[in-house]
């Protein structure tokens, strides 16, 4: 199973109300000090309950090896908790200041090419550089110490992003970093030759020595050390998080210790359902991706956040209140659209919602990226939506500490199915392992039906369906796993380049799907990828992109619910799904549909395995709902997704936020959120569809 966080939350003084945090991101080093009060005062003015401080803050805190200046972060410290604000407190270790970097160069990383990334921006150091820890180490043992009985202090805040932009180094630390790893992975250089089958053109190690990380090379560099690398690059941030955590625990073992993960977009080289036993709770860092799936993207890095966090509340690090700096062009977001993306983030589980950043600042890299009070000031529409939101966040108090309430579906996410499917010399250089999982949640989203996000370590018995979309990297416990849930009923739904290779990216033989064909019903003797431009035609009306098979059904159980319909491979199935014993199935898509295609095919599959959503038939499709418990309280969220009000006829026993009318029909407005309290028995359901049971297919 996932590792699941411990159980602290932040730390507050005896007596605080229980209520959601709020906040962001404060930088008071970039401003005078005669900002710092007007700036406490328009927080408290907002409902900022939590800043996270001194993240970027190593050279102002330590100007010279020999030197340190804590004052003007004692100040800021007691100016914040005199107003009643707590301070996730940075390591400020994110970032060395010059004096480091000119007197140890050996410190900066190294691409695959040999080139040196210098100093300018931020994350110039090594995960694995002895230098870089020392000094590191040095300057987390001086904050904690100093302010480890600050009543302010709530959490403590590792490093920032952790992996963002010095996720791969290539350089001799990382190579002899890299041989330590990887002996204490295979114990052996002939279980390490086996593993990366080195005979393939003349590979074969005969010294530790000799193993290098998979640096620019003639051609494409071997697959399973480019696998192992990335494992390694993910274990390597890890152990720095490990490092600066242990230091905290030591000084601080009653305060507890997180770090910003960024579970959003194309960020894929930590593996988080790795990393969250190391933290107390989970934070994430969320940014809206333009395009027709922006929305539904949100919802999935939230939904996937929770499961990394194992179902338990977590911290929201950083949004924005609207514009970005860093896309090739930055929109401002429509009125409503920020309380909509954060309370979003909230009916995913997450008990605080923070920005970057507080005040936006007026030079740097980041001065045209929105913030809680923007260049125009607090006579602005940023600021009074963001005091807006910090109202209704006071009004969702009885929110806080419940936990989502499982779906019955579930899309399983694989952090070794992402790097592996997209290796070099594949079938495809087109395919894009988040994207398909994305396109499976959209259609979900359409027929507004709930769907977890689940890792490979959760346990899977709870759900009616599980979709395993390009589950490429199967090793034998996780195909003996699955084929134990589908023969205990479950319906398990999976997808083309699935179930092809072993932990060491070594082919399963006897014919694709590989590790599921038995489980699956079929075999496949040669893929058929697709190439740009060119579709394949199925008899149901949709219509496939990127990939086909050419599938053989080995199996009497077998149903083919599409089949191919032209070329020359007409009649040949397209869609499968294997009837079980237990009353489980297995289905199979062997192309890639798109949201459109996949929505009345997921439909299908849902009614055969009796799930349904438990929104009104004319909400669906334009309303997400999410769920969340206390055990006495059932919360359900409900998020217009369209730009036009949506009446729907549900009678809530109390709302939260939103508009009711009294007479059974709550309002959401253009881009709006309700958020409605229910006793646990009365709350509307699936209970009736449930108890129908499934339709055939």
């Amino acid at each position: 199973m996932t590792a699941t966080p411990t159980a602290r939350w932040l730390r507050r003084p005896a007596g605080t109300p229980v209520q959601l945090g709020y906040g962001a991101d404060y930088n008071p080093e970039q401003w005078p000090r005669e900002v710092w009060k007007e700036d406490v005062r328009l927080m408290q003015e907002a409902g900022v309950t939590i800043v996270s401080l001194a993240i970027f803050s190593w050279a102002r805190l330590q100007p010279a090896e020999d030197r340190w200046e804590f004052g003007w972060l004692d100040e800021v410290m007691d100016l914040l908790h005199d107003a009643g604000i707590a301070v996730d407190l940075a390591t400020a270790t994110a970032s060395p200041p010059p004096w480091l970097t000119a007197r140890h160069p050996e410190i900066l990383p190294v691409t695959a090419r040999g080139e040196t990334v210098w100093p300018g921006a931020r994350q110039h150091w090594r995960p694995t550089s002895p230098v870089f820890r020392t000094y590191a180490l040095r300057l987390v043992e001086a904050i904690a110490t100093r302010y480890a009985e600050h009543p302010a202090l709530a959490a403590w805040h590792v490093n920032n992003e952790l992996g963002c932009h010095n996720v791969y180094d290539y350089s001799e630390d990382a190579a002899r970093a890299f041989r330590v790893w990887l002996r204490a992975r295979y114990g052996s250089l002939e279980a390490l030759n086996q593993a990366w089958a080195t005979s393939f053109w003349s590979q074969v190690y005969g010294d530790w020595a000799e193993i290098l990380p998979p640096r620019l090379a003639a051609t494409h560099p071997n697959p399973t050390q480019q696998l192992d690398f990335t494992r390694f690059s993910s274990d390597a941030l890890l152990d720095h998080l490990r490092a600066e955590r242990e230091v905290l625990r030591r000084l601080t073992p009653d305060v507890p210790v997180t770090t910003n993960f960024m579970v959003m977009g194309t960020t894929k080289g930590m593996d988080y359902a790795g990393w969250a036993g190391d933290v107390d709770f989970v934070s994430n860092d969320h940014y809206v991706t333009p395009g027709p799936q922006s929305l539904d993207e949100l919802s999935f890095s939230a939904n996937l956040t929770s499961a990394i966090a194992g179902g338990r509340p977590w911290f929201l690090m950083e949004h924005s209140t609207s514009a970005v700096n860093w896309q090739p062009v930055n929109q401002a977001k429509r009125p409503g659209e920020m309380a909509r993306d954060s309370l979003l983030h909230v009916a995913h589980g997450a008990d605080a919602v923070c920005f970057f950043q507080w005040r936006q600042s007026a030079g740097g890299a980041e001065k045209y990226h929105s913030a809680m009070l923007p260049h125009a000031g607090p006579d602005s529409e940023v600021f009074r939506a963001v005091t807006a939101l910090g109202a209704t966040l006071r009004d969702l108090a009885p929110v806080t500490g419940s936990v989502r309430q499982p779906a019955r579906a579930a899309i399983l996410f694989d952090w070794q199915s992402w790097w592996a499917a997209e290796l070099d010399s594949h079938p495809t250089d087109r395919l894009r392992y988040r994207q398909e999982a994305l396109d499976w949640y959209s259609a979900f989203l359409a027929l507004g039906v709930r769907a977890d996000l689940a890792t490979t370590g959760t346990e899977l018995s709870g759900y009616d369906v599980v979709v395993a979309p390009v589950l490429h990297l199967v090793p034998q416990a996780l195909a003996d796993r699955l084929t134990a849930y589908v023969d205990g009923g479950g319906h398990l739904v999976t997808t083309y380049f699935s179930g092809i290779v072993d932990e060491n990216d070594h082919a399963w033989l006897g014919g694709y799907p590989g590790a599921l064909r038995d489980l699956l019903g079929l075999r496949i003797e040669e893929f058929a990828p697709l190439p740009d431009g060119v579709s394949v035609q199925l008899d149901d009306g949709s219509r496939g992109t990127l990939w086909s098979d050419r599938i053989t059904v080995t199996s009497p159980d077998v149903d083919v619910l599409a089949r191919l319909a032209e070329g020359e491979s007409a009649g040949l199935p397209a869609v499968t799904r294997r009837r079980a014993p237990g009353g489980g199935s297995a289905a199979y898509v062997s192309t890639r549909l798109g949201p459109d295609g996949l929505t009345p095919l997921l439909d299908r599959l849902l009614a055969a395995a009796g799930v349904a959503s438990e929104l009104p038939p004319a909400a669906r499709g334009r309303v997400e709902l999410t769920v969340r418990t206390d055990g006495s309280r059932v919360f359900w969220f409900l998020v217009n997704r369209t730009d036009a009000p949506v009446v729907l006829p549900l009678s809530p026993a109390r709302v939260l936020a939103g508009l009711s009318d009294g007479e059974g029909r709550i309002t959401l407005a253009p881009r709006g959120v309700a958020v409605v309290q229910y006793p646990p028995d009365e709350a509307p359901g699936d209970r009736e569809r449930a108890a129908a049971g499934p339709r055939p297919l």
